[in-house]
């Protein structure tokens, strides 16, 4: 056998080696010399650590530098030696997705992640709270330790509160933005709620996120089955809330040596990913602050319609903490947001280009399922009667309704006039706005 091997080249010897696991590379490196410099050869640890980990330069799970991957291999075992390894390598995924998003795009909240927590700092959260935490989310949790949330109270700090890697909205006076909290905000936030809002302890609930705007935005851990609820308006007097994650998806979240382990938090972050780097979700900027906005970017959620050179973009957004399930009328809340803009061509009717035009009355009808809920017709939306010019960043508004039922539409549209109201240049003409989607999703952001 050890002539056998003598015989080989490096190449024949080093690609049979690439086509073991790292337990059996171990193994044979104990059968002779030439086995065990073979396996030693760091080039072959970094495909290893690329393959596993994403690695491409050797570091440890906190990101610190070290001499070669073989180590580097090791002592990322020996970190999360306690936990499936399939699933290790799953979550890492989960966050170096997330980790380039922000990186490429909003590299301001990619800052405000803190370094993972340890061991003990997870066992201090179980022990206060008494609760046995999910092993994903664990892990999530080792990674990176939630955010560092900004001083409110400091106006230094004051566009930091949209810095949130969930995200949010907002429409009329309401503000919302998520930031996924730090242990020891887990813990403050959870016995708060146990202590003066009267929530059930035996719940085995923790509050994972939080909004850090006008409106309160809370999201609970149910560490007993692993799923994720976001309150609505009523979340603490009647503990009224909503899966985030549909429970068919949710399996072995204590189970060490089950097959695929997921819980809530884990496909919740895992589909907040895929919505970013798909697009759907974007940055966008209101005044000086930039922040994710949940309302969808691509069709079919989002739809857009061009009349005239007028171009309008519409979606919606369900809104958990104002919807009431125990009220018949306003049982799920929707927001909707409307941009609209005028193309570089401009206004153009009957042949005729105008380099303006301006909004001046809207007309919407509002579907609960396939029935007629509301219908309006008024002037200006939100009081104002945006002035459209060529070139220029979208006029933005958002609005909301009530619906009975989770699922719904809105269409309609708005009369426009050539020039200005003060100057027309001619009639009145519609602009048409397509009808879009009020449904409530799988996955509840």
């Amino acid at each position: 056998m050890e002539k056998e091997l003598d015989g080989l080249g490096y190449l024949p010897l080093r690609i049979i080696l690439s086509k073991l696991s790292p337990s059996d590379i171990i193994k044979v490196s104990c059968a002779n010399k030439r086995l065990r410099g073979s396996a030693s050869d760091d080039s072959l640890w970094a495909q290893i650590c690329y393959q596993e980990l994403q690695l491409s330069t050797p570091q440890d799970d906190h990101g610190n530098p070290l001499p070669c991957f073989m180590l580097a291999y090791q002592l990322w075992r020996e970190a999360f030696s306690m936990y499936p390894w399939p699933l290790v390598k799953r979550v890492k995924r989960c966050w170096d997705k997330l980790k380039k998003w922000f990186n490429n795009n909003f590299p301001e909240a990619e800052a405000t992640l803190r370094r993972g927590a340890s061991e003990s700092d997870i066992e201090q959260l179980q022990t206060l709270l008494k609760v046995k935490l999910p092993l994903p989310t664990r892990l999530l949790y080792r990674f990176h330790d939630g955010q560092e949330l900004p001083d409110k109270m400091n106006p230094k700090t004051a566009s930091s509160s949209w810095l949130g890697i969930i995200g949010g909205y907002s429409f009329y006076q309401n503000s919302v933005n998520v930031y996924l909290l730090p242990l020891h905000q887990v813990i403050a936030k959870t016995r708060y709620v146990i202590r003066y809002l009267g929530f059930s302890s035996r719940s085995k609930c923790i509050i994972v996120a939080s909004s850090f705007a006008s409106s309160r935005k809370l999201f609970f851990l149910n560490c007993t089955n692993g799923q994720l609820f976001v309150g609505t308006r009523k979340p603490l007097t009647d503990n009224e809330m909503i899966p985030c994650v549909p429970n068919t998806l949710i399996r072995s979240v204590h189970d060490l040596y089950g097959e695929e382990q997921q819980d809530a938090m884990l496909l919740w972050l895992e589909e907040h990913g895929r919505r970013l780097e798909n697009g759907i979700i974007k940055v966008r900027k209101e005044g000086d602050d930039r922040s994710i906005n949940l309302f969808p970017e691509v069709p079919p959620l989002c739809v857009t319609t061009v009349t005239n050179g007028v171009q309008v973009r519409a979606s919606a957004v369900f809104v958990p903490e104002f919807s009431d399930l125990l009220d018949e009328a306003e049982k799920f809340m929707f927001a909707y947001s409307i941009r609209m803009s005028l193309l570089a061509e401009g206004c153009v009717i009957n042949g005729m280009t105008f380099g303006s035009c301006q909004l001046n009355r809207r007309h919407w009808i509002i579907r609960a399922d396939e029935e007629v809920e509301s219908s309006v017709d008024d002037e200006a939306v939100i009081g104002k009667f945006p002035l459209l010019h060529p070139g220029e960043g979208e006029f933005v508004y958002q609005s909301c309704s009530p619906l009975p039922s989770p699922s719904g539409s809105v269409e309609g549209h708005f009369t426009f006039v050539p020039g200005r109201l003060a100057d027309p240049r001619g009639g009145p003409f519609k602009v048409q706005v397509a009808r879009f989607p009020l449904e409530m999703p799988d996955y509840v952001f």
